[in-house]
Formats: structure tokens, C-alpha cells, sequence
């Protein structure tokens, strides 16, 4: 048992990796903060992690719940797969029995005088017989409404405060905001203050981030960061900030395996570049991504695939039929491929899984396919650009080449974009559909590369068994772009067809 201050960390870990990334370690020791938040956004779980990282270093934890029972408590323990151990004590400040007691319904209900005094009290006896080093108090709505006015609750609070500090004991005030949510009293009081939001979309599970409002004397990392709860406890995915990370790395030109594709490229695509590939549906964005991750594979690299769009069966079989064995490239090893439901996962969450396989894993190819889909996780599309931009400088800096893909509406002629991010990245690769001799044929251009130079032609290409083919430049059509081109030669430069 670790029985002084001097032999524990000078920073109290919360037990959530993610939550003392942004404060920098966990909460000060010696303090009070506040964990606020609406009910059901996750202040009992983010509580009882605190209380067990205590445990588990051997420190006396004390849980003082004027609101849930300490069956309830354990019960949602237990529904995480957490056992409470020794050093963990629960302290019902109200136990449910004494409800039925005549007497004490007299006191408790009806003078708020005495039942202040007595729940401050009991609050002071509990801390006096364990002298924990961390402690949590559940929820300061009861005080509030105990105390009845603004001047005597904050009085309160501050009493509260000033007998923790002289046991040196690290406090987390938990508040749900059910009364005077407008209420500042204990921000202003707390050396920290932490809040907990839930977001219901249109459609799709429940968004839940939070926000670090406060902290004194320390650095923290600002803004919203997104969170989930899940079967093993809480999880946070700090806001990623691409600033932070910086990579030694050889640059170096890729090949996609198909010659007149380097061509177009001036050679390939750069390690620590992005590349858009932009155009209709059908065109075959994902096709281009893939046969860059292929191609990577095949040099003996990692791969990831981030598919939001579409079924992976579907995908594999697709593949399949124009040249390319997804099964057979996941099974060197070197290929992984994630399935990412938009409804069901925040940007936040993406942006880690992502980080978490090029750092883990060496990951040198990144395709996400597509930008659509990912979207669609978030609506909010000035938000989305920053993600965005983050995500990609910070893959840049970590040297991985990374390929997206967007959806245009429409089929020919002009045609929009459901959000616009081709500034932010190296290279657009442009398809088209165009007609010509009474047939719908594909184009692909290269409309900007920031990291070299590149064809300015406009070339016909075929997706058939053998993946893809790409002919010579269009230089006798005029218009391609547009869709129904003029023909302006003598010579035909079309692709002629090939067998299925």
C-alpha cells in the first residue's frame, strides 16, 4: 500500500490513454475538478477509470453517490467486465433505507437546513475514516438543490473544497446539469473543469466528444475531441494535430505497374504525397487507388484500405474479375482492408484508426475510398476540410502515399463535387465519360501534381480482365472533357475494342 504522496506520479492518470493525452498527463494532484455533462454522456464511467487507475497503483479511492446506489454502481462496473476491488469504497450518501425511516423523511425532506449540514456531514466522516488519495463525488445536482441558493451553494462548494486540500486528495465533481445548467459557480471554483456532450445525428448511433474548459497552470490540447463507450469502458480519440509529428523519410517515386499510367504522372506518384481521384461513378476511382495499393504489395510494402462505400464481398469479387486477388494480397500480410460504416463512427475515430495503423503498423499506402462516404460521417463540411487537411499531413509527414476518391454528380459535362478538397491535395487525377463513334468511353487527365511535372494530355482508357489499358493522347479531339467531343484528325487514336 502506498501510504505518501511522494512515491505516486505527480500527475493522477484518469486510466483513459486518450483523455491524458489531452491533459497532458491526468489531473493534477492535490485538486478539484469537475466532469460535467447531460445524463448518459458517459461522467460514471470517465469516473469509476479514475478511481481504478488509483487502485491499481496502490492509491485509496473513494466513491461518495448521493443519486445511484452502490449496487447500481458495481452493476455498471460489471457491464464493462470491471471488478472493484478493496481499495475502491462506495459511500451511499442517502442509502435507499433510510428513506423508510419516519425520522429521518422528516429531516431530509423537508428541512433543507439540516440535510445540507448532514450531507456535508457525512461527506467529512467517510473522508476522515479511509483518507483516500483520490475521490469522486456523485452528483453535485443534489447539493444544489439541497443548498437552494446560488450564495449558499457556492459557500458549500468551497467548504468541500478547502477540506479536501488538507488531505491532499485529487477530487472529481461530477455534475448532469438537471438544474441551473446555466450555473458557474463550480467553474470558477475547480482548477479544472472537463465536459461531456452527446450529439444525436439525423440518423445513425449517438455522437459523444468532449471538451476540456478549463485548466490551471496547464497546457492541454484545446477544442472538441470525439469518444465512444464501449463494452471495455471508454475510449478517446484526441483531436489529431499534424503539427505534432514530424518523420525523417526517403522520398522516392512510386509505379502503379502500368506504363502509360507513370507516363501521365510524370513517372508516378511521390511517397509523402496525397492524390485526389476525381470523377463520376463508374469511372473506376477505387480501380486507380487500387492498383497503386497492388503495385505497393507487390514491392514488398504495407497497404491500408479504408472502404466506406462499399460491401466487401462485393469488392473482393469485383476485384477479382478485372485482374486483381484482394484475398491473395491480404494473405502476404502486407495488405489490410477495414470496413468503415459512416453511420456508426465520428471523424475522430477515423482519423485514429488510421494513425494507428501507419504508426503501428508501417503502413505506406493509404486509400480511402471515398471521401463521400466519409462525408457522410460528417456533415458539417468546413469541419470535414479540416479533418481532412490534418489527416493528410499528417500521413505526408509520416512518408505514406495516400489516394482518395470522390464521387461527381452527374455523367458528362459540367459536374460538381459534393465537397471540394482538390487544393489540398498533390496530385487531381480527372476521369471523364465522353462519347464518341456512338459508344461511352472513359478519359483520364492529370490536371495538377504539385510534386513534379506531368502529361497535360488527355488519354482514353479501357477496364476490362487485364485491369486497365490506357491508350495514346486524344491530341485529334477536341472537347473531351465536355463530354461529346469534336473529332479534328484524320488518324482514329480510340481504343479498339477488346474481348470482355
Amino acid at each position: 500500500m502506498i501510504t505518501s504522496n511522494e512515491s505516486i506520479s505527480a500527475k493522477a492518470a484518469t486510466g483513459i490513454e486518450g483523455l491524458d493525452d489531452i491533459l497532458s498527463g491526468g489531473l493534477s494532484r492535490g485538486h478539484v475538478f469537475l466532469l460535467e455533462g447531460e445524463p448518459g454522456t458517459g461522467k460514471t464511467t470517465v469516473a469509476l477509470h479514475f478511481l481504478m487507475a488509483g487502485a491499481q497503483a496502490g492509491e485509496r479511492s473513494l466513491y461518495i453517490t448521493l443519486s445511484e446506489t452502490e449496487r447500481e454502481l458495481r452493476q455498471g462496473a460489471a457491464s464493462h467486465g470491471w471488478t472493484l476491488d478493496e481499495n475502491i469504497h462506495i459511500f451511499e450518501l442517502t442509502p435507499p433505507e433510510s428513506l423508510l425511516n419516519a425520522e429521518h423523511q422528516q429531516s431530509l425532506l423537508y428541512s433543507s437546513d439540516l440535510e445540507l449540514g448532514e450531507a456535508t456531514r457525512q461527506i467529512f466522516e467517510v473522508v476522515e475514516r479511509f483518507k483516500p488519495t483520490r475521490v469522486v463525488l456523485d452528483s453535485l445536482s443534489e447539493i444544489r438543490l439541497l443548498a437552494q441558493s446560488s450564495l449558499r451553494y457556492r459557500r458549500q462548494i468551497l467548504a468541500i473544497k478547502h477540506y479536501f486540500v488538507r488531505y491532499d486528495a485529487t477530487v472529481l465533481l461530477l455534475d448532469d446539469l438537471t438544474t441551473e445548467s446555466l450555473d458557474k459557480t463550480v467553474h470558477s471554483v475547480a482548477h479544472g473543469v472537463i465536459r461531456l456532450e452527446e450529439l444525436t445525428p439525423s440518423y445513425g448511433a449517438e455522437r459523444r466528444r468532449l471538451r476540456v474548459v478549463k485548466y490551471r497552470g496547464q497546457k492541454y490540447r484545446g477544442g472538441y475531441h470525439d469518444f465512444t463507450i464501449m463494452s471495455d469502458g471508454l475510449h478517446v480519440f484526441p483531436r489529431l494535430v499534424a503539427a505534432e509529428h514530424r518523420g525523417q523519410y526517403l522520398r522516392q517515386q512510386l509505379s502503379s505497374g502500368i506504363a502509360e499510367m507513370d507516363a501521365l504522372l510524370g513517372g508516378g506518384i511521390e511517397t509523402g504525397s496525397s492524390t485526389l481521384i476525381l470523377g463520376p461513378a463508374g469511372t473506376g476511382k477505387s480501380l486507380i487507388a487500387l492498383i497503386f495499393a497492388a503495385a505497393a504489395v507487390r514491392r514488398g510494402e504495407k497497404a491500408a484500405l479504408f472502404i466506406f462505400d462499399e460491401e466487401m464481398g462485393l469488392l473482393f469479387e469485383r476485384m477479382r474479375h478485372i485482374g486483381i486477388d484482394l484475398s491473395a494480397l491480404q494473405e502476404t500480410g502486407n495488405l489490410l482492408i477495414e470496413q468503415v460504416d459512416a453511420a456508426e463512427l465520428s471523424p475522430g475515430e477515423f482519423s485514429h484508426r488510421v494513425r494507428r495503423c501507419v504508426d503501428e503498423g508501417d503502413i505506406k499506402t493509404v486509400v480511402i475510398d471515398s471521401i463521400n462516404g466519409y462525408q457522410a460521417a460528417m456533415p458539417e463540411e468546413n469541419a470535414l476540410v479540416l479533418h481532412m487537411h490534418e489527416l493528410l499531413l499528417y500521413l505526408n509527414r509520416k512518408g505514406a502515399a495516400t489516394f482518395m476518391t470522390v464521387a461527381q454528380h452527374g455523367l458528362v459535362g459540367d459536374m460538381q463535387a459534393p465537397v471540394d478538397i482538390t487544393y489540398l491535395a498533390d496530385t487531381v487525377i480527372l476521369l471523364r465519360y465522353f462519347e464518341a463513334l456512338g459508344k461511352v468511353r472513359r478519359a483520364i487527365s492529370i490536371i495538377k501534381k504539385r510534386t513534379g511535372s506531368h502529361e497535360s494530355t488527355i488519354r482514353e482508357y479501357r477496364i476490362s480482365k487485364k485491369s486497365m489499358t490506357i491508350g495514346q493522347p486524344l491530341e485529334a479531339f477536341q472537347g473531351v472533357l465536355r463530354g461529346v467531343p469534336t473529332y479534328m484528325g484524320s488518324d482514329n487514336p480510340l481504343l479498339e475494342d477488346a474481348p470482355q
